[in-house]
Order: structure tokens, then sequence, then C-alpha cells
């Protein structure tokens, strides 16, 4: 004896569940808002070396980061020497002195070169931060 097996109907709607779909936006948004938490500050992580003797700045300085690698850093951008100079000659250098952050373990060649820089474009006002 054969019995009939019920024949599908289709309507043409394909049913999605979207239930997988809900869990996969969730997780995404998680990991969006993770990430924004960890956000990238725009300096650079430096360790000035120690002074027994220094003095507190008051002037108004514009500051150039050299860190442990000898990468110079300027207003947030990370610039090679010529850069610098292009970007330092943007301003009224008469008025502004120039704090140079170098991190201990940078090379004193890359701080002479920041330094001499500074001397070429006639700024007066040079000093580098210690801890």
């Amino acid at each position: 004896m054969r019995f009939k097996r019920p024949t599908k109907i289709d309507h043409g709607l394909t049913v999605i569940d979207l239930v997988p779909f809900i869990n996969i936006i969730f997780l995404v948004l998680t990991f969006l808002l993770l990430l924004s938490s960890f956000s990238f500050q725009s300096g650079m992580t430096i360790k000035l070396p120690k002074t027994i003797t220094s003095d507190v700045i008051k002037d108004e300085n514009l500051i150039i980061i050299v860190n442990s690698e000898d990468i110079i850093s300027f207003n947030g951008k990370v610039l090679t020497v010529k850069e610098l100079q292009v970007e330092l000659s943007k301003y009224t250098l008469s008025t502004h002195s120039i704090l140079i952050k170098a991190d201990r373990r940078a090379s004193l060649g890359r701080l002479v070169d920041v330094w001499d820089l500074c001397r070429g474009l006639n700024i007066e006002k040079i000093n580098i931060a210690t801890d």
C-alpha cells in the first residue's frame, strides 16, 4: 500500500531566521564598543631622562617628541627632519619656545639633528624635557 506524500507548496517566500542575524549584529556592536574604549592616544610613549636640578618652563611651547626608536613627532604627526623644518617654519618662532621631549634611549645624533634644525630656524629658546 502506497501512501501519498504531502506535496510542498512553494509560495515564493523564503523564511529567514532572524535570531542568528541579530546575534551577529550584537557581537559586531559589542566588538566596536570594546574597540573604541581602547582607542590610541595621539602621542608617543617616552621615558624622559631624570635630573637632579631642573626648572619649570612657563613659556608657550611647541613640543617635539623623539621616541626610543628615533621617530620624531610634532603636533601628533610623525615627521622626518626635513618635514619638521617645514612644519616649524609655519610658526612665528620669536614668540614660541621649543620643548624637546626625547626618550632617554633616543640617540644623541637624532636629538642633535632636531636641536640644530631649531637653531637653524633662529629659535633662541630650546629646552629639553626631563623628569
